[in-house]
Formats: C-alpha cells, sequence, structure tokens
C-alpha cells in the first residue's frame, strides 16, 4: 500500500472515528448518570483521569521510538527496525514493572483514601477491570503500536478503536438497562480491549514475519526517551494549569464555564490533529531520507495544516455563541454567554497550529535534549501569568497566561526549526501566518453580516457545513494564489494522483 493510500485511510477513519466518539461520549455519560447515579458517573472519570497520567511512563519511549523507527521503516531496513524494537521492547518491559506496580497501588489504596458511600470490592475491581488490559498491552504490544505508527497504518488502531468502542458502548447500555453494576461493566470493557489486543497479535504475526526482537539492541535510537519525557511532563502541566488554577483560585463555577468553551474549542483542536496526524508518517520518512524534499513538503504542510485550523477556527468562532445558548437553555445559576471568550480560545488554537509545522520537525529531527530549557520556560510563564491575572480577570486571566506561552513558544519554534534543523528563513511561516489571520479577521467580519437563522440545532449544523465550505475554498484559494512552488507541488500530487488511479482503471479493465 502506497503513502497516499494510508494517508488517505488515516485521515477517513480517524475522522470517522472521532464523528463516533464524540456522538457516544455525550450519550452514555447521561445513561450512566440516570441508572448508576453521580457517584458512580464520577468514579469511572476520576479513575480514567489517574490513568490518562500513566501514559508518562510510555511517553518518552513512544515518541523518541517512532522518530527513530521514520528512517529505517522508509529505507525498509528491517536489521535496522528490528535493533530498535528489542530496545523499544526491553524499555517497555522495565518501565511496565512500575506501570504494574502503580496500577496495584492504585487499586488497594485508592479505595480507602476517598469518601464514597460505594463499597471498597466495587471500586477496588472498578479499577481491576478499567486498567487491566492496558498493563498487559503496555508489556506486550508497545512496540507494534510504534510500528503501525512509523509506518503510516495508525488506521488500523484507529479502526479497532472504534469498533471496541461501538461494540463496548452497545455493550454497556444493554447491561445498563437490564441492571447489571458497575462492576460488571467494566469487566465487559476490558474483555473488549482483551479481544483487539489479540487481533493486533494475530495481524503482527501474520504481516510481519521478519520482527526478531532476539537481536542486538539499538540503545542509541532510543537515548532521547528521558528528554522527550520532560518535554512531556511540561506539555502536561501546560495543557492542566488552567483548570488548576480556576479551582483552587475563584471556585468551581468559572471551571464550568471554561470547561464548556474547552470542550467545544477542543473538539475543532482534535479534528484537526486526526487530519494532520495521518499524513505525519510521510513526512517523518522523508525526512530522514530525502531533506531537500522535506523542506518542500514541510512547506504543503504548513499551509494546508493553517488552511484547515483557520477556516474551522473561523467558523467555530462565529457559531459557538448560538450553539451555547441552545446547549445551557433552561440552565440559570451560571451564564455560559461570553462574547469574549471564543476569540481567546480561538487565540490558543491559533498559535497552537502556527508551530505545528516547526514543532513536528522538532520531533524529526530529535532535538528534545537541546529544546528542554524552552518547553520549561513555556510552562513556567504559563503558571507564572495565570496566577498573577487570575483573581483580577477570571477566566480572561488563565487564558492570558496560556496566550502568553504559546506567544514565546510559538515564536521560539519557527525560529530554532528553520535556523537551525532545516536552514530555511522563518520569515516565510511569518508571512503564511499573518495571511491567514487577515482573511481569518476580514471573514469573521463579514460572517457576522450574513443573516442567519441559527436558533436550532438543525440550522446551525446545516451553516457550519456551508460556512466551512465556504470558508475552506477561500482560504485554499488565496494561499495557493501566493505560493508558486507549493501550488505547483500540490497540482503534481493530484496529477500523479489521477495518473495511478487511470493506471489501476486500465489494468482492471484488460484483466476483465
Amino acid at each position: 500500500m502506497n503513502n497516499a493510500k494510508k494517508s488517505t485511510y488515516n485521515i477517513l477513519f480517524g475522522i470517522i472515528g472521532q464523528i463516533i466518539t464524540i456522538s457516544l461520549g455525550i450519550i452514555f455519560p447521561r445513561l450512566i448518570l440516570i441508572n448508576l447515579g453521580s457517584e458512580v458517573n464520577g468514579l469511572t472519570n476520576s479513575i480514567a483521569q489517574i490513568f490518562s497520567y500513566f501514559t508518562l511512563l510510555e511517553a518518552g519511549i513512544g515518541t523518541a521510538s517512532l522518530q527513530a523507527l521514520y528512517g529505517p521503516v522508509g529505507k525498509k531496513d528491517y536489521n535496522s527496525i528490528n535493533n530498535i524494537l528489542a530496545a523499544v521492547d526491553n524499555h517497555y518491559k522495565k518501565t511496565g514493572v512500575i506501570y504494574l506496580l502503580s496500577f496495584i497501588a492504585l487499586s488497594i489504596i485508592y479505595p480507602f483514601a476517598i469518601d464514597s458511600n460505594l463499597s471498597n470490592s466495587t471500586i477496588f475491581w472498578v479499577i481491576i477491570f478499567t486498567g487491566l488490559s492496558g498493563v498487559v498491552s503496555y508489556f506486550f504490544q508497545g512496540k507494534y503500536n510504534v510500528l503501525l505508527l512509523a509506518e503510516g497504518k495508525n488506521y488500523i488502531n484507529n479502526n479497532l478503536s472504534t469498533i471496541t468502542y461501538i461494540i463496548s458502548s452497545f455493550l454497556k447500555v444493554v447491561l445498563l438497562l437490564t441492571g447489571y453494576n458497575i462492576v460488571v461493566i467494566q469487566a465487559m470493557y476490558c474483555l473488549c480491549n482483551f479481544l483487539k489486543m489479540l487481533y493486533i497479535e494475530w495481524y503482527i504475526h501474520k504481516n510481519y514475519k521478519w520482527i526478531n526482537i532476539n537481536v542486538p539492541q539499538n540503545k542509541k535510537a532510543v537515548s532521547q526517551s528521558k528528554y522527550v519525557l520532560i518535554h512531556q511532563i511540561s506539555s502536561l502541566i501546560f495543557n492542566n494549569t488552567d483548570t488548576v488554577i480556576l479551582t483552587f483560585f475563584i471556585g468551581l463555577t468559572p471551571v464550568s464555564i471554561y470547561s464548556m468553551y474547552m470542550l467545544l474549542f477542543g473538539t475543532i483542536g482534535t479534528a484537526i490533529g486526526t487530519i494532520t496526524s495521518g499524513v505525519q508518517f510521510v513526512l517523518g520518512q522523508t525526512f530522514n531520507i530525502d531533506r531537500n524534499r522535506y523542506i518542500k513538503l514541510h512547506s504543503l504542510y504548513e499551509i494546508l495544516s493553517m488552511v484547515l485550523c483557520f477556516s474551522l477556527l473561523c467558523v467555530a468562532n462565529n457559531l459557538i455563541l448560538p450553539f451555547m445558548t441552545l446547549y445551557t437553555k433552561g440552565i440559570v445559576d451560571v451564564n455560559y454567554i461570553d462574547k469574549y471568550l471564543p476569540y481567546l480560545f480561538a487565540s490558543i488554537y491559533l498559535l497552537s497550529n502556527a508551530r505545528e509545522s516547526s514543532n513536528i520537525t522538532i520531533k524529526f529531527a530529535e532535538h528534545f535534549k537541546q529544546t528542554i530549557n524552552r518547553t520549561i520556560i513555556e510552562a513556567s510563564i504559563n503558571l507564572f501569568v495565570s496566577i498573577l491575572c487570575v483573581n483580577w480577570f477570571g477566566i480572561y486571566g488563565v487564558l492570558i497566561g496560556t496566550i502568553s506561552a504559546l506567544l514565546y513558544r510559538t515564536n521560539d519554534m519557527i525560529i530554532y526549526s528553520s535556523k537551525n534543523i532545516l536552514n530555511i528563513s522563518p520569515i516565510k511561516t511569518y508571512i503564511r501566518w499573518f495571511r491567514n489571520l487577515i482573511i481569518f479577521i476580514t471573514l469573521t467580519i463579514f460572517i457576522k453580516l450574513i443573516p442567519m437563522t441559527l436558533n436550532s440545532y438543525i440550522n446551525i449544523i446545516i451553516w457550519a457545513i456551508i460556512l466551512t465550505l465556504a470558508t475552506g475554498v477561500i482560504f485554499l484559494t488565496i494561499n495557493l494564489l501566493f505560493e508558486k512552488e507549493v501550488r505547483t507541488l500540490s497540482l503534481n500530487y493530484i496529477a500523479d494522483f489521477i495518473k495511478i488511479k487511470r493506471k489501476n482503471v486500465a489494468e482492471k479493465v484488460d484483466s476483465m
């Protein structure tokens, strides 16, 4: 399967998976609340949050080994791949012991550490069945998941996760409506995940017979893992600062407001990430094989990701308040409508996107050690400014803190990757960003002048589709008009794609 087809699968199935996950994610928490109560819902969410922190154990080795594998995978150097996988497997098993011990300690201590009307045995078994499949997968399949990512086959994991989520969700409804308790429900969830793991095991052994981890380990290839871990910890602090500071400084009501806007803008961010990550394996492999070609692809990726981000956020920025008005209808204790918050959240996601192409370049070059201080400074700026401003400006204060940190780190990433890795001028990136910002502001003003009826979800969805298509075309057209090299590269890709399709059709006709 060629890279174009892999990228298409990654993007298409990724989007489908996100739509299903978001849709079911809205429905099932309500069912748990109705049938099992708020305490059980709180327990499952609390445990899920704790297990998300366990992923830090994997963060360093997963990201470092992925970057190390791009080159050998692109060259189909199976010996080098096996050497790296041997080192990765060894690291997973060593840190897996920490994972296992932490998992056991959590299941024993947590029931006694919280004030709950649920029995200790219930909490214990919920934790066991929630985390058991994750522990087993970490030990035995971590290396395979990284290999699939490097090969551009993350659509396999995405599809399996989507199918598992659909099946487990359906069974969850059946068990809920027939009166089973949360322990049985989580046991079923665990079983579904074990079936997913068995399929991965079968797929690898069928399609990767050449894999052999009983070879000398290439420890140098994953030596950056400890530096990656620091980046991940800093990122965790950066991404979770706002909620924590709001909780401790001004209370839970602002957290509720913040969470609603974060949920909606976060959905847009996830959609953008799903699409852009679907092609990153091509960039990673090219970076390690042909640096000059990578610079051209880097420009194409940067422009297309900006077009995607700016157009989607332009639409979201204009429709979020009408949606929020409908969604919070009947809630009288808190006013969720704030005309300034959409602009602040949009600024955060625009700044994050502006550095994405530079961020992945730093990862491909494995410059984790060289940029540790910079990521720590980013987290520190966010903490300092947020704490300084939160008492004066509330939610605005923590968002100003995030924007301040992004202004520093986004510029730093753009300049660092351009000068220290690609040896090109960062001016092009700045020109592209400001060009799209001007289009964004112009279209935002224009859209507000359109007489739209937004008094129902159906109307909002219809207008969202219309505006997304229109803004997408406008952003793409203007950007390609100003980017001759990228325009030529895009047209060549389209021409090659058409030729391949015609050739395939001709071969099928001839074989009939």
